[in-house]
């Protein structure tokens, strides 16, 4: 019987994980934050414990500085969602790329491709983005409850254990 050196990776990725939710929004409240609820649950439902959710508008320096801070925190992995977009106020891509060590380029190019499937060609407004910053995993989404269930249900949770795992050695 062969190897599987993904299934290994895997197996030996740790179990629950510290993590922490990003609303990046001008308009939503915890009451409105769909998206955010959305993370979360999918979050606790696959064993994480999610050790904080913030809503800040889309400014960069709060944002810069609350990523830092988790990171500072040696938090396994930071999820925003919203700001992604191409809007004049959308500054999550900009913001995240810059403090990102190890870009991910796949992840973008994954959810574009599975986004693509399900609403066509304006699946090219989405700019999202993933990376390494020091240790800590870095995810970003759109702000649509059927964007983030995409990414979480699709990418984020099935890889995000051996995500951390790879990012911590």
């Amino acid at each position: 019987m062969m190897n599987d050196p993904v299934a290994e990776h895997k197996n030996a990725s740790p179990g629950k994980l510290r993590c922490a939710v990003i609303t990046v929004s001008d308009t939503r409240t915890v009451d409105t934050d769909q998206g955010g609820a959305i993370v979360v649950q999918l979050l606790q439902l696959a064993g994480h414990h999610v050790e904080a959710r913030q809503i800040i508008p889309d400014e960069p320096k709060l944002m810069q500085s609350l990523l830092e801070g988790y990171v500072a925190a040696d938090l396994d992995a930071v999820l925003l969602t919203g700001g992604t977009g191409v809007t004049r106020r959308d500054q999550t891509f900009e913001t995240v790329s810059r403090l990102l060590d190890k870009p991910l380029p796949g992840y973008g190019e994954l959810f574009r491709m599975l986004s693509y499937q399900e609403i066509g060609a304006a699946a090219m407004l989405s700019r999202a983005v993933a990376g390494i910053c020091r240790s800590t995993v870095v995810i970003t989404m759109p702000g649509s409850p059927a964007g983030v269930r995409l990414a979480m249900q699709t990418l984020i949770i099935p890889e995000l254990r051996h995500l951390v795992g790879q990012a911590r050695q």
